[in-house]
């Protein structure tokens, strides 16, 4: 990235990114937010909102007359970000050419693709409830078309798709919805991710006694079930060499020895949870 001064003003009025809900307030914040999700635009980001904010909002009416006639004519997306790109002047040419290559690459997938890509993308920042509500209007939308008779993406995209909405299930601990969502997965495309992710969230929806007695009702997944278990005692050999443990196992000496330091850590925890929780579930 070069120096560059700032262009247009910074504004008051943040303009919130299609398809990333990522806000940014200045013309250089939605150059960075475009260079690093390059992947994950589609075509919904070329729209009079974005432009009517660069040109009236960041006041670089200029640029702004250059974008409009490719949204009303609905031009090439590649050309419509690096020209952003290019007339702000925060990145080399050299990087600039490999966000345009980047969104090239994009433009051979399916719009299903790219909003997967996009969900996934709400799953890695946490936030499960939005991503999970992005799932099921992706499944929804894929059984309309599939009903009309519309070409879709090979049956792996919807196992993909299957399979992050139990990944993120499994984030706000639903393991049995998130067990159904793996088997539908395996069922769609009998790859062994989605197979070791259903028995590992069967584990944890399970007591031990029950998990026992759903893989002897299931013989035939017996070899990875077996494997599973070897992996978790792996875990749980890592975990307790993990600072975390120790802190465990400190709260429970305070617990016998001092209240006061253990009611004082346990409202710490509290908080720092319901925190946590609230950032895994908002939009």
């Amino acid at each position: 990235m070069k120096a560059s001064l700032c262009v247009g003003e910074y504004c008051e009025n943040a303009y919130n990114v299609e398809g990333l809900d990522i806000r940014v307030y200045s013309m250089e914040e939605l150059c960075y937010c475009l260079k690093e999700n390059a992947f994950l635009l589609d075509l919904s980001i070329m729209n009079d909102k974005l432009v009517d904010w660069i040109g009236e909002e960041c006041k670089v009416w200029e640029l702004a007359k250059q974008l409009y006639p490719m949204v009303h004519k609905q031009g090439s997306l590649s050309v419509f970000v690096v020209t952003i790109l290019q007339y702000v002047g925060m990145y080399d040419p050299e990087e600039i050419l490999q966000v345009e290559q980047v969104l090239k690459q994009g433009a051979g997938l399916s719009n299903l693709e790219k909003r997967k890509s996009q969900i996934d993308y709400m799953v890695e920042k946490r936030k499960y409830a939005a991503a999970i509500r992005g799932y099921d209007m992706l499944l929804e939308t894929w059984n309309h078309l599939e009903q009309e008779g519309k070409e879709l993406p090979a049956g792996k995209v919807r196992a993909a798709i299957l399979h992050n909405k139990g990944v993120a299930l499994t984030g706000l601990m639903f393991y049995d919805k998130a067990a159904y969502y793996f088997n539908e997965a395996w069922k769609t495309d009998p790859d062994r991710e989605h197979l070791d992710a259903y028995l590992a969230a069967k584990r944890m929806e399970l007591t031990e006694d029950a998990y026992v007695a759903f893989a002897a009702q299931n013989p035939e997944n017996y070899a990875e079930s077996l494997e599973l278990e070897k992996r978790i005692e792996q875990f749980e050999r890592e975990w307790e060499q993990q600072p975390e443990y120790r802190q465990l196992r400190l709260r429970g000496d305070w617990r016998v020895n001092d209240r006061v330091k253990y009611d004082a850590e346990n409202e710490r925890l509290t908080q720092a949870l319901k925190n946590s929780y609230r950032t895994s579930v908002s939009v």
